[in-house]
């Protein structure tokens, strides 16, 4: 069965973007698509129908085919933990923890599972639209390489390059590309297309048939920004953008160094009567903040580290003072309470790490991992909430008689004597229009509603707008 895989010359030049709304196209000429990464590099996760768990890109995507999210759309994923080291899950389940030498030992056997997941989904869709990771230009990795040319070589899929005009030089970008890849993957390329182009296309003439004579690639189009695209689901923590300026509510979010599922902010970002500041490294938290939120993260030890660090756990303090409130997901839970203890050395060394004391609670690291979609009752507002577990550890304390929810008979989550600081283990709580709605409400605010219609109708928006600007058609045949 045909497919067909978008490379990039860099990372974030819209690879994930253009295949979700390249899903979408296909779907609505009355092919059934499904997507495809090899191997993807990201905290941010997403729980799947078949227990698993899989990049939030590829789940984005398979929203745009229609599908559940199914581990085989990801079949290698990197959760780092530290700057030289990560989690591997292969096909949805944690491998082992690598750093980046012996991971480049382990690619080899990989291809095998990558080959496995990408063979089983040709064989029940008419098309898969496969994603790359990075650049293939990245020449010194080509060897055992699972994730661009080596994968493509070995699943003999059409490539189609991106360049991004966006970030300069983008015709350096193609034709350096070209002149780096050696002839057998050079030939694998197909075409290329140009994205993120802003102002008059026209403008570009020159350079796109200077592209198309040097390199001897047939030209897609060139693509213009698409302003609508920070409303889809973010897999990298700085495309959440702080907004709202006009907000009655201000909420902020800490930005993590191990930030994860971030995308937990995405609705709330959209509210117009939220404030969204997304708070970066030697930013002190404001004053006028009604809400912290201390979000998910990959190491909740070294992230505690990071946080004192910035002198935040001062500012926490100081907020509470104020009157204001602090709610911990996941990662931030944990870092909540007053201990978080990793006594086996699951995310780093074995130790204990004093917490934050804003709830009575403590965190102890465990080598089962929660993989779960879940359905719950907010012990506040009385609200039903659908979210997802995915995290190690259990924690237990007093504060946990005051439960953030009741989950399937049992409490779930912990929250202070007066109500200001709350932590729970649940991801996409905000997703839930009835839910958002009625925390807003708790905090003097309004909810717009409609979060999932909205990324159903950006989607939309995003096929016709590269139906309008790309040969959709052309690319389509490339697979064929």
């Amino acid at each position: 069965m045909p497919a067909l895989m978008l490379q990039g010359t860099g990372s974030n030049v819209g690879k994930s973007v253009l295949v979700a709304g390249l899903c979408r196209a296909a779907r609505r000429r009355g092919l059934s698509v499904a997507p495809f990464k090899p191997q993807n590099m990201s905290n941010n996760a997403a729980v799947t129908g078949d227990g698993g768990e899989i990049g939030r890109a590829q789940a984005l995507q398979a929203l745009a085919c229609g599908l559940v999210p199914h581990t085989d759309m990801n079949p290698v994923l990197l959760k780092p933990e530290t700057d030289v080291g990560a989690q591997v899950v292969v096909q949805g389940r944690r491998l082992t923890t690598a750093k980046a030498r012996e991971y480049a030992k382990l690619k080899p056997q990989l291809m095998d599972a990558v080959l496995d997941s990408f063979n089983r989904l040709k064989s029940q869709y008419d098309l898969v639209i496969v994603e790359g990771a990075g650049s293939p230009a990245e020449v010194n990795l080509r060897a055992g390489d699972i994730a661009n040319m080596g994968f493509a070589v070995a699943a003999d899929v059409p490539v189609v390059l991106i360049g991004d005009i966006d970030r300069g030089g983008v015709i350096a970008q193609v034709i350096g590309t070209q002149a780096v890849l050696d002839a057998q993957d050079a030939a694998r390329v197909r075409g290329f297309l140009i994205n993120k182009f802003r102002g008059d296309p026209s403008l570009f003439d020159d350079g796109y048939a200077l592209i198309a004579e040097r390199t001897g690639w047939q030209g897609f189009g060139v693509a213009p920004w698409f302003p609508e695209a920070w409303k889809l689901p973010a897999e990298d923590a700085l495309d959440i953008r702080s907004g709202g300026a006009g907000g009655s509510v201000h909420i902020v979010c800490l930005r993590l160094s191990r930030i994860a599922n971030f995308d937990d902010l995405d609705p709330l970002a959209q509210e117009p009567d939220v404030r969204l500041t997304m708070l970066g490294p030697g930013q002190a938290i404001p004053g006028d903040a009604d809400v912290v939120i201390l979000p998910g993260s990959k190491s909740t030890r070294g992230d505690l580290a990071f946080l004192r660090q910035q002198g935040w756990d001062i500012d926490l303090h100081a907020h509470m003072r104020r009157g204001g409130r602090v709610l911990g997901i996941c990662g931030g839970y944990q870092m909540l309470g007053n201990m978080v203890s990793d006594p086996d050395g699951i995310e780093g060394p074995r130790g204990d790490t004093p917490g934050l004391g804003l709830l009575n609670v403590s965190t102890v690291m465990t080598g089962d991992k929660r993989l779960t979609e879940v359905e719950a009752i907010h012990q506040v507002t009385g609200q039903p909430i659908s979210g997802y577990e995915i995290h190690i550890g259990r924690t237990d304390g007093p504060d946990c008689a005051r439960p953030f929810a009741m989950m399937e008979g049992r409490a779930e989550g912990a929250m202070s004597a007066d109500g200001r600081a709350v932590g729970s283990y649940l991801h996409g709580m905000f997703r839930d229009d009835g839910f958002r709605a009625a925390w807003l409400a708790s905090l003097g605010a309004s909810s717009g509603g409609g979060y999932d219609a909205t990324v159903e109708g950006v989607l939309d928006a995003l096929a016709d707008h590269l139906e309008a600007h790309l040969d959709v058609g052309g690319m389509l045949a490339l697979a064929e």
